[in-house]
């Protein structure tokens, strides 16, 4: 591999820092907005009146503009750079949030979050491309602290959420505010993030066919982000109906799961680096099938919360170890590579979020979430065929 970069940044240790808190500031602000959309989906739900059915098939517009992207982002990302994608898709993916709080009629937020999903993609794979450059002149594991800052910035949506669903402020409200603040830090961290990105090799093709490993790699990231698109989406659901939380805790669960994946992502370089991908990877299936079982068999607050925890443990390291093991691939560049294992893994966005209406409106949501902890258990089956 040919890490162009490290040559000119890593010298001086207060350069590294720099870029890497800039690129860190993008994680947390894609993951401020997405949050935020997350926090207000009942609130969505119950202004246009949907079922649970219905919103399942509406939830279904942000995933596929998620697929729809992954061709050309990879692709964008290495012909123009990952900073101007980064830049760029970051402002407009706050943008297009403020238009989901104005949506009026179902297929009005179906588009939006249509455009929510295509862009927030676009930023994914351009940030994701500049942490592996972080990580080149770091030459050791980063990636997970990265990805813990886009969690920290979704327990921080969530806290924020609450606070404005109990005050009374209407979503486009709350959704004008994060705009503001997201464009003001954007115009300062974009003029510190990496130039260059890492990993590039003249000799490699921008479009491959993944090779046995990027392809176990993404299947892994599938069943991972079933389980987390379940949380994103149906959290504030399931405590709402199931757990029959008061109106001002319906976010809990959302809150303790958001609390123990930033947690878990703060950590996990560390876990990775002294018991190895394989058994990190295994351990994290495991706690995801754990929580969501504990939470299925026992829906009271307390055990459900409890539950929510060792999920958001689980799902913690799994994309982001994920996404740096890509990200060294010998046989694409960053960019597409980890779009490669994108398009595999953002399958289970897809799948999951209306898997769980449609099974819930012909049985229940318990029932759903148990479908949901098998994805877990394959997390850790899967894990056997990653090398350590």
């Amino acid at each position: 591999m040919n890490f162009t970069i490290s040559h000119r940044l890593s010298p001086r240790l207060s350069t590294r820092s720099i870029r890497r808190g800039a690129v860190g500031a993008l994680f947390f602000l894609q993951g401020l907005s997405f949050a935020s959309w997350a926090s207000r989906i009942p609130s969505i739900q119950q202004t246009l009146g949907l079922s649970d059915t219905e919103l399942g098939g509406v939830l279904l517009a942000l995933p596929a503009g998620l697929m729809l992207s992954l061709p050309v982002a990879g692709w964008l990302t290495t012909k123009i750079g990952s900073r101007k994608v980064a830049t760029l898709a970051v402002g407009f993916y706050a943008l297009t949030l403020l238009s989901l709080g104005f949506a009026q009629s179902t297929l009005q937020l179906m588009t939006c979050l249509f455009v929510f999903g295509l862009i927030g993609n676009m930023a994914n794979i351009a940030i994701n491309t500049q942490a592996v450059g972080v990580e080149a002149l770091y030459n050791r594991p980063v990636m997970a602290s990265f990805h813990g800052l886009w969690s920290l910035a979704g327990f921080a949506g969530a806290m924020v959420g609450a606070f404005m669903i109990g005050s009374g402020i209407v979503p486009y409200q709350h959704f004008a505010a994060v705009l503001f603040f997201a464009l003001a830090a954007l115009a300062v961290a974009s003029r510190y993030i990496l130039p260059e990105d890492a990993n590039t090799n003249a000799d490699q093709p921008i479009f491959a066919k993944p090779d046995k490993a990027l392809l176990i790699l993404g299947i892994i990231a599938f069943c991972a982000m079933i389980c987390e698109g379940a949380m994103f989406d149906w959290s504030g659901i399931y405590f709402k109906k199931v757990v029959l939380a008061d109106k001002a805790m319906v976010g809990a669960g959302y809150t303790a799961f958001m609390s123990t994946m930033a947690l878990g992502r703060f950590i996990a370089d560390w876990f990775v680096t002294r018991y190895g991908l394989k058994r990190t990877l295994q351990l994290s299936g495991i706690l995801i099938a754990s929580g969501l079982l504990t939470s299925v068999a026992l829906p009271y607050m307390g055990t459900a919360i409890i539950g929510f925890f060792l999920v958001g443990f689980g799902v913690s390291s799994v994309v982001p170890l994920v996404y740096s093991a890509a990200g060294k691939s010998t046989v694409m560049s960053p960019g597409v590579a980890l779009a490669a294992v994108s398009t595999i893994g953002f399958l289970g966005f897809l799948i999951g979020p209306p898997l769980i209406g449609f099974v819930a409106g012909a049985t229940s949501l318990r029932i759903s979430f148990v479908i949901i902890a098998g994805m877990g258990l394959c997390v850790a089956l899967m894990a056997k065929k990653v090398k350590s």
